[in-house]
């Protein structure tokens, strides 16, 4: 299994950083973030979807630990969960879109599929 990021954070604000993240794509669809960021946002979108494809009592109140907002969580178990029912995996897709102008620093889209 792979490694967890870094990302030049410590652990708590890396946490932190990562939930707001998962919380704005499920809410919106699509986020604009660097390209490290985006990958490991992709790794946990796609397990918070699968609990939502899961459907039952205890993976809800996994998603509601993780993720922040209400709302989300039951979209991700009611939209979601329909939309992504024949799919196994890859629920979402990185996009390069070039460095930033400011740093470098290569920037990404993440949008569900």
């Amino acid at each position: 299994m792979a490694k967890n990021r870094k990302l030049g954070r410590n652990s708590s604000h890396r946490r932190a950083m990562l939930r707001n993240l998962v919380t704005s794509l499920l809410a919106e669809g699509r986020i604009q973030t660097t390209h490290t960021r985006a990958k490991e946002v992709q790794r946990i979108a796609d397990r918070m979807i699968t609990l939502g494809k899961r459907g039952d009592l205890h993976a809800r109140r996994q998603a509601l630990a993780y993720i922040y907002s209400e709302d989300v969580v039951t979209k991700l178990f009611t939209e979601y969960a329909e939309k992504y029912a024949d799919r196994n995996g890859g629920y979402t897709r990185v996009l390069k879109m070039g460095p930033r102008r400011g740093d470098g620093a290569e920037i990404s889209i993440i949008e569900l599929v």
